[in-house]
């Protein structure tokens, strides 16, 4: 492949209403990044201050709460994802007409969804804290408080996403993260504020929805100037509710059992042991997330550009980015991963203290196993629901379900926190694999012996890069032996991890802008 191909990876821009040149989306890929980034940036400096003024218990109960409000979630029915995608189908084929069916439809319906789940959690309240939560009593009153509040953000948060999924349907991640960016900023900043002023936790939650309802008046506003064909009175088209509910109906299910892979772990640690165990364990879990903005930036960018790749029927694009894009996955993230194994506990002690290096430093380790693999799922996961195929990773996650509830119940039961942590490592790795081997399967893509041979290079640096950390372990060289590892890893992926077609293009693309850099210089002298 010539560096041409390479620069026009996924398809011209005269191929689609939507430019989808492999330029374009690396730019995308990278925009998604710094939006990402940079909030979670602030939550690495902000959080432990905020467990600081909250104390453990409240930290623990803001945690537990928000996994609640992530199961009213389902109400949604999968409707903003499902508008994302005939959306971003739309744009390829061209019937830019439909977009304002697709959307508004989404919309309204979602509307009726999020006021019966806010009627549902709301009178669920006592419920969930008296006899579920298991929420200390000193605690009981404000929590009780909390959940309503939060209730009553659900229509705000449904319609807000739907707006920028639209947005991201057209690749337009500028206008995306000009607001995203201060509002994910907001989310970890105003926690911070509110403790310090002595709010409790309806207080903090208030400031929350405030700052969400923000985003969604500029949200509806950038929508309405991209898409001027959206200016019309929105109606629910009728049309439009079998296409769109064939495919949403499996991300709502999709949906209900992502929420338990993901949370049941700190329930069951938040019934079979403690409040404290629940903050131990979320530390931890919460930092290996957070370096799922790589692979979380790629998804934002993979799952509409298979989609409009779909709806243009270039399968052979589809097969180089769907390479291309595990390749950078694994060389970008890969090597945190492998440095947290190894360094859990000084990383811990620096982070978040003494306390913490001491409880969670085991968990932080096993579940980075886990992650490792787990962050190459993005790709398989966003080109089957890209095709169509809701219906297959939604499948899969069933059975994921029933496997992993055992496991982890028995785990968490006998094993404590590093029981739990074991049991969704392990879920994590089989089931990445297995979404592997369904893509290639379904999407007829090159065969599975011919992509391992395509990715060997970065497994065999990630290989690398273990060992080295772990030989400076052993000559107890230290932080000076990690950041000689790390600079080994650096030179190794420029030389040997890109492949001579990837350095010319990444060469070309500094080049550009070292001149425009050079010629705003020029500017500014003259001036």
């Amino acid at each position: 492949m010539n560096a041409a191909k390479l620069k026009s990876a996924v398809a011209s821009p005269s191929s689609a209403a939507v430019d989808l040149r492999g330029s374009i989306l690396a730019r995308n890929t990278f925009i998604s990044f710094i939006g990402l980034a940079v909030p979670y940036f602030v939550a690495f400096f902000t959080m432990p201050f905020v467990i600081k003024l909250l104390g453990v218990e409240r930290f623990g109960i803001l945690s537990l709460v928000w996994l609640v409000f992530g199961y009213f979630g389902i109400f949604d029915l999968g409707l903003g994802r499902a508008t994302t995608k005939y959306i971003a189908e739309a744009l390829g084929k061209g019937d830019v007409e439909k977009l304002p069916g697709y959307l508004w439809t989404t919309v309204l319906l979602q509307l009726s969804f999020a006021i019966t789940g806010l009627v549902i959690l709301y009178l669920m309240a006592p419920l969930l804290v008296e006899h579920i939560l298991h929420i200390p009593k000193q605690f009981v009153g404000e929590t009780k408080t909390t959940i309503k509040l939060v209730a009553l953000s659900l229509p705000i948060n449904f319609v807000l996403n739907s707006l920028r999924g639209a947005l991201e349907a057209g690749q337009k991640f500028g206008l995306v993260n000009s607001i995203k960016i201060p509002v994910s900023i907001l989310f970890y900043v105003l926690p911070l504020v509110g403790a310090f002023l002595g709010f409790h936790l309806p207080g903090i939650v208030g400031l929350l929805i405030v700052s969400r309802l923000g985003a969604l008046i500029v949200w509806l506003i950038m929508c309405l100037r991209v898409y001027p064909v959206l200016r019309v009175f929105p109606t629910i088209q009728w049309a439009f509710l079998k296409p769109l509910f064939s495919f949403s109906l499996w991300l709502a299910f999709s949906s209900v059992l992502y929420l338990i892979l993901t949370s049941f772990d700190r329930l069951l640690i938040g019934s079979f042991l403690t409040v404290k165990a629940v903050s131990y364990y979320t530390a931890p879990y919460e930092i290996l997330m957070r370096l799922g903005i790589i692979p979380g930036s790629f998804a934002l960018m993979l799952f509409p550009a298979f989609s409009s790749l779909s709806g243009a029927r270039h399968q052979e694009r589809s097969k180089e980015l769907f390479s291309r894009s595990s390749k950078y996955i694994l060389m970008s993230t890969g090597p945190l991963f492998i440095f947290l194994i190894f360094y859990a506990r000084p990383f811990l002690r620096i982070w978040l203290g003494r306390e913490f290096a001491l409880n969670s430093a085991a968990a932080l380790r096993i579940l980075a196993l886990g992650f490792l693999v787990q962050a190459l799922w993005t790709v398989p996961f966003s080109f089957l629901q890209g095709l169509g195929r809701a219906d297959l990773t939604t499948k899969l996650q069933l059975l994921e379900t029933g496997f992993y509830v055992i496991v982890v119940s028995i785990g968490t039961r006998f094993f404590g926190i590093r029981g739990a942590a074991f049991a969704t490592s392990l879920r994590l790795v089989m089931f990445t694999i297995i979404l592997y081997l369904l893509a290639f399967h379904v999407g007829k893509l090159t065969s599975l012996k011919s992509f391992i041979l395509f990715i060997r290079r970065p497994i065999l640096i990630l290989v690398g890069f273990g060992i080295a950390l772990l030989a400076s372990q052993g000559l107890k060289l230290g932080w000076v032996g990690a950041v000689a590892s790390v600079m080994g890893l650096l030179v190794t992926i420029l030389f040997w991890g890109f492949d001579h077609t990837e350095r010319v293009f990444l060469i070309n693309k500094l080049n550009i802008i070292g001149r425009r850099a050079q010629v705003n210089d020029t500017a500014r002298r003259k001036v």
